[in-house]
C-alpha cells in the first residue's frame, strides 16, 4: 500500500498520534516518516533547501481533510507549547501580548471547523471529537489558572507523564465538599493571622503572606497529601515574606511565642546568645498529619540574604538521607520558597538547580514554590529580570514549571499535587510560580505608592483571595452565609488568648531547629576548646588500617603512576616511619571511621586533591571504576567523597548544611585554591561564622584553603586569612594553620571527639605536601596530641635574643634560612592554632627564653593582610615588631620572579635585629 492510499485508509488516528510524536521528538519516529512530515513543515515547496528524500515524500497529492489532521496537531503543539503565555494567571495585571497567539487563523483554521471531527482527539485521550471540544479541552488545560512549561523536557516518558496528569479533569483540582472547608479552614488562618498582627503591632515589620495568602492552604495539602504518600520528613527554606505565617498555621508555632517577640521579651539564653530577628529564626516540629501520620518538618533558619537557605536545606537533606533515612530521597522533601525578585536575580539559585541531579548532592528532587509579588522591594518586575519568567532558571535542569493564579486556591493546591506527583515519579525538581501581589510595601512601614503607584491602586481595589474563596464556595451551596465569619472569630479569640498569654511573661523560649539531633552536644565555651582532648589511637589499629589502605586490589589493573604513589604510601608507613600530609591525612579519616564516624569530603577536584596528594578515590585503567580503599576496610563508618561542580557559594552551603544535620559526620569543604572561599562569602559571614550566636545552631564544616606563597600569582597564594580572623570572636570558630602531618591528624581527630562542634578553617599547605621534612612518624599519630603551638626544641634557649612567631609553611622557609646562615640566636615558634589564641600556651613558651629582646610576628603576607592586624588586636603579652611584605592591594606579585626577591627581602628582615632596621 503505497503512503497515499494509507493516508485515505482508517488509519488517520494512527497517523496523528505519529505527527504529534514527531513535533514532541522527531528523532522518535521512524526515518522515512520524519521525512515525509519535515517535508509538510517546508510547506510542500520545492526549495534547495529540501533533500530529495523529503521532496520524494511530499510529492504526493495530500487529501484537505489529512492536511487539517496535521493542523489540528499543530494547533495542539501550540497549545502545549505556548498555551502558559496566554493563561489567567496573574490577579492585578494585564499580561503582556504575546505574538503568534492560539486563534484558529494561526494553524490554518477557522471557526467553520469547530463543528467537524478530527481523530486528532485521540491524542488528547478525546477519541475522535469535534474540534471545539478539543479547543475547549486545550483552554481548560493549558490556559486557565494554571499554565505549564514542560515541553522542553527531551525525556519522551516524562511529557507523556505530565501530558496524561494533565489531561485527568483538564488539569482543573476535583475537591469534595469536606476538603474544600479544609482549604477555607487554613486560608481564613492565613487572612486572620495577618490582620491580627497588623492591627496588635502596628509599624511593626512582619513581612506579611497578603496576596498570596493561598500559600499556606497550599501548603498544608502538600504537606498531608505526602504524608499519605510516604514522605515521613519535609525540610522547609524560605525568606522572610510569609515566614510568619508558615510558622504559625504551618509548623505550629505557639502565636504566643510570636507576640513574645514582637514585644521585644528578653531571651531567655546566656549573654553569648544574640539572636535573630522573628522572621529569620528556624523551627522543628513535630506533628501528626490529619490521617494520623506521624511527619517532621524543619524550617531552616536564614539571613537576609534571601536565597542562601536554598543551598542549606539541600544539603540538611542529604544528611538525613545518608544518616537516618538508609537512603531512601522519598521518605523526605525539600521545599524552598522563592521571591521572584530573588530567584531571578541570585546566582546561587542556579548553582543550586545545577546540583539537584549530582551523585554527590542530589536529595531526590526539591519543590521550588515562587511567592510572586511581582515587585522586588519597590522594583518593577521588568527591571528586575531579562527572562520571560522568573522561573526560567528551572529550565536548565529541564524541571517542569507551572503559574498559578494566587487568588484561585484550589488551582495553588492541585500544583502542588502535581509536584509532589512528578517529584515522587521522576525524583527532579519542579517550580510554581504562584502569581499574586504584596498588600503592602516591602515591610508594613514602607510606602510602596512612591514607585508602583498604579499597581498599587489595583491592590487597593482588589478582594483578598479568601473572600474570593468564600464567594466561590457560596455560589457552590458548599457553605452558608456566616461560616467564615465563625471561622474568623474562633481563630481570632485564639489569638487573643495567645497574646494574652504572652504578655504575662517576661522571657520568650527559643527552640533550636534540628535539637532533637543535637541533644547529646553541648555548646562550646573557650575552656571547652583549650582543654586537653585524646586524639590518641591504638597502634596495632593503626597498621591495621594503614595496611587497608596502601594496598590496592589484585584483581584490579590500574596505571603504573597510581600502583606507585600507593607503593611509596606503604613504604612511608611500614619501612621509612615517615608519613607526609597525605597519610596522615587519610589515616585520620580511616580512624575516625573504625570509631563509628562517618566522613563526608566535597569541593572541586578532592577526590585525588588539587595538587595529587590525596588520592582517596582511585580508578581502575581499563573501565574507569571508582575504588575507595577507606570503604573496603570494613569500618563502622562510611566515606563519601565527591568532586563538586564549579561552584564555591552553593557547595559550602550545602556542605553546611549537611554538617548543621550531621554531627557525627566529618564534613569537610576544600577549596582548589584557598582564596577561591571568597566566592562563598555570604555563608562564611552570615552562617560559618555567626550562627551559633544568632540561632544557637552548632555546625562542625572542616574547611580546607590550600594557602602559602610559592610565586603562582594573586589568586593561588592567599586564603585570605585575615578575612576570616576578622570574623573570629567568642570562641565561634577555630582557625588553624598546622605544619605536620600529625599535628593535622590530631586537629581533624580532635574535631569530632569534642562533645560540641565548632567550624574549623584550616589553611592547608600546597608546597609542604612532598616537603622532605614535613613528615610524622606513627608514633606520633598514636600517642601524640594536637598542639596549639610547637615550641622550638632544636635551639639552646639561653643564646635566643630573638623569638619568631610564625605560621604554616613560612616556618620551613625561616628555618631553611636559619640553618644556611648559622642564626643560633633565632627561635623560631609556630602558632598551629590561630584562633582562639591559646595565650596561656604562648606566655609559657615566652617565659622559657631568658635573654629575648627582640619579639617577633613573621608573616608571608602584605602587612595589610595575613594574620598581623589580628595579633594587634588579640596579643599584647609582648610588644612585637612585624616582618612581612609592605602594604599591597593585591595578595601577591603576578612575576615569580617579583614574589621570590619580596620573599627573600621578608625573610632577611625576619632575621633583622631592631637596630639594623
Amino acid at each position: 500500500m503505497d503512503r497515499f492510499s494509507f493516508l485515505n485508509a482508517a488509519h488517520t488516528a494512527y497517523f496523528s498520534e505519529l505527527y504529534d510524536q514527531y513535533l514532541q521528538n522527531p528523532d522518535s519516529v521512524e526515518p522515512s516518516w520524519r521525512a515525509f512530515f519535515q517535508g509538510f513543515d517546508f510547506g510542500m515547496e520545492s526549495s534547495d533547501a529540501v533533500s530529495d528524500e523529503v521532496r520524494e515524500h511530499t510529492s504526493v497529492i495530500i487529501p484537505e481533510s489529512v492536511k487539517k489532521e496535521f493542523d489540528v496537531i499543530r494547533l495542539i503543539d501550540g497549545y502545549r507549547t505556548r498555551g502558559h503565555l496566554f493563561t489567567k494567571t496573574n490577579p492585578v495585571r494585564a499580561r503582556r501580548k504575546y505574538e503568534p497567539t492560539l486563534e484558529l487563523h494561526n494553524f490554518n483554521l477557522s471557526d467553520a471547523d469547530l463543528d467537524l471531527e478530527f481523530e486528532a482527539g485521540s491524542v488528547l485521550g478525546l477519541g475522535k471529537t469535534s474540534l471545539r471540544e478539543i479547543v475547549r479541552h486545550l483552554d481548560a488545560i493549558y490556559c486557565d489558572a494554571i499554565g505549564v512549561e514542560y515541553m522542553y523536557i527531551r525525556k519522551p516518558e516524562e511529557r507523556e507523564w505530565i501530558q496524561n496528569w494533565l489531561n485527568n479533569n483538564d488539569n482543573h483540582p476535583s475537591f469534595s465538599a469536606d476538603e474544600k472547608k479544609h482549604i477555607l479552614h487554613k486560608l481564613n488562618q492565613a487572612s486572620s493571622f495577618e490582620t491580627f498582627l497588623h492591627s496588635k503591632y502596628v509599624g511593626q515589620k512582619r513581612f506579611s503572606v497578603e496576596g498570596l495568602d493561598a500559600l499556606i492552604p497550599g501548603l498544608d495539602y502538600l504537606i498531608e497529601l505526602g504524608s499519605e504518600k510516604g514522605i515521613q520528613q519535609f525540610v522547609l527554606g524560605m525568606a522572610h515574606r510569609g515566614r510568619l505565617n508558615v510558622l504559625a498555621n504551618i509548623f505550629g508555632k505557639s502565636p504566643e511565642a510570636i507576640f513574645s517577640e514582637f514585644d521585644g521579651k528578653e531571651y531567655d539564653e546566656d549573654e553569648l546568645f544574640d539572636g535573630d530577628v522573628k522572621y529569620h529564626m528556624g523551627w522543628t516540629s513535630f506533628r501528626e498529619s490529619d490521617k494520623g501520620n506521624n511527619i517532621r518538618m524543619d524550617l531552616a533558619p536564614n539571613p537576609s540574604h534571601l536565597e542562601t537557605v536554598g543551598a542549606v536545606i539541600e544539603g540538611i537533606s542529604r544528611a538525613k538521607i545518608d544518616t537516618k533515612l538508609d537512603g531512601n530521597k522519598k521518605a523526605i522533601l525539600p521545599i524552598a520558597i522563592h521571591g521572584d525578585a530573588a530567584v531571578a536575580g541570585q546566582g546561587i539559585v542556579y548553582e543550586i538547580v545545577q546540583m539537584s541531579q549530582l551523585d554527590g548532592y542530589g536529595t531526590g528532587g526539591t519543590i521550588h514554590i515562587v511567592a510572586n509579588n511581582q515587585v522586588g522591594f519597590t522594583t518593577n518586575y521588568l527591571d528586575a529580570r531579562s527572562s520571560t519568567y522568573s522561573t526560567d532558571v528551572g529550565k536548565v535542569t529541564l524541571s517542569p514549571v507551572l503559574h498559578v493564579n494566587g487568588d484561585d486556591v484550589e488551582a495553588v493546591c492541585h500544583a502542588f499535587a502535581f509536584a509532589l506527583d512528578f517529584r515522587l515519579e521522576f525524583g527532579r525538581d519542579v517550580f510554581i510560580d504562584i502569581l499574586g501581589y504584596r498588600k503592602y510595601g516591602h515591610n508594613e512601614g514602607d510606602e510602596p505608592r512612591f514607585t508602583q503607584p498604579k499597581l498599587y491602586k489595583a491592590i487597593s481595589k482588589h478582594k483578598n483571595p479568601r473572600d474570593i474563596y468564600v464567594d466561590r464556595l457560596l455560589n457552590e451551596g458548599v457553605i452558608k452565609d456566616g461560616y467564615v465569619k465563625q471561622l474568623e472569630k474562633d481563630y481570632k479569640s485564639d489569638l487573643e488568648e495567645d497574646l494574652e498569654a504572652s504578655r504575662k511573661k517576661d522571657k520568650t523560649v527559643i527552640t533550636e531547629i534540628l535539637a532533637d539531633d543535637w541533644k547529646d552536644y553541648t555548646l562550646g565555651s573557650l575552656e571547652d576548646i583549650l582543654a586537653p582532648i585524646d586524639t590518641t589511637y591504638d597502634q596495632k589499629k593503626l597498621n591495621t588500617l594503614a595496611e587497608g589502605i596502601t594496598k590496592l586490589p589484585e584483581d584490579k589493573k590500574f596505571i603504573r603512576k597510581i600502583e606507585r604513589i600507593v607503593a611509596d604510601r606503604h613504604a612511608q608507613y611500614t619501612e621509612k616511619n615517615q608519613l607526609d600530609w597525605g597519610m596522615g591525612e587519610l589515616l585520620a579519616y580511616a580512624s575516625l571511621m573504625e570509631e563509628g564516624f562517618n566522613v563526608r569530603i566535597s569541593g572541586q577536584d578532592v577526590e585525588r586533591g588539587t595538587f595529587s596528594h590525596r588520592h582517596a578515590i582511585i580508578k581502575t585503567e581499563d573501565d574507569v571504576e571508582e575504588i575507595n580503599l577507606h570503604n573496603r576496610l570494613g569500618l563502622d563508618g562510611h566515606m563519601d567523597i565527591y568532586n563538586s561542580l564549579l561552584s564555591e557559594y552553593g557547595v559550602v552551603g550545602f556542605d553546611y548544611g549537611y554538617a548543621m544535620a550531621a554531627p557525627k559526620t566529618l564534613t569537610i569543604w576544600e577549596a582548589q585554591f584557598g582564596d577561591f572561599s571568597n566566592g562563598a562569602q555570604i555563608m562564611l559571614d552570615q552562617y560559618i561564622s555567626a550562627a551559633e550566636s544568632k540561632w544557637k545552631t552548632q555546625n562542625g564544616l572542616v574547611m580546607l584553603l590550600p594557602h602559602g606563597y610559592e610565586g603562582q600569582g594573586s589568586e593561588h597564594s592567599s586564603a585570605r586569612m585575615e578575612r576570616y580572623l576578622q570574623l573570629c570572636s567568642r570562641d565561634n570558630m577555630i582557625m588553624a594553620d598546622v605544619t605536620t602531618p600529625a599535628n593535622f591528624f590530631h586537629l581533624l581527630r580532635r574535631q569530632m571527639k569534642w562533645n560540641f562542634r565548632k567550624p574549623l578553617v584550616v589553611f592547608t599547605p600546597k608546597s609542604l605536601l612532598r616537603h622532605p621534612l614535613v613528615v610524622s612518624s606513627k608514633e606520633e599519630l598514636a600517642t601524640g596530641s594536637f598542639q596549639e603551638i610547637i615550641d622550638d626544641t632544636t635551639v639552646d634557649k639561653k643564646k635566643v635574643t630573638s623569638l619568631v612567631f610564625c605560621t604554616g609553611k613560612f616556618y620551613y622557609d625561616l628555618l631553611e634560612y636559619r640553618t644556611e646562615n648559622g642564626r643560633e640566636d633565632v627561635a623560631l615558634v609556630r602558632l598551629e592554632q590561630l584562633f582562639p589564641l591559646p595565650q596561656d600556651k604562648i606566655k609559657e613558651v615566652i617565659a622559657t627564653y631568658p635573654k629575648v629582646t627582640d619579639y617577633v610576628w613573621a608573616q608571608e603576607e602584605p602587612r595589610n593582610m595575613g594574620a598581623w592586624g589580628f595579633m594587634l588586636m588579640n596579643f599584647d603579652q609582648v610588644k612585637l615588631r612585624v616582618a612581612s611584605r609592605k602594604v599591597y592591594s593585591s595578595p601577591a606579585a603576578g612575576s615569580s620572579t617579583r614574589s621570590k626577591a619580596r620573599h627573600k627581602k621578608v625573610i632577611e628582615s625576619v632575621f633583622e635585629t631592631p637596630k639594623q632596621q
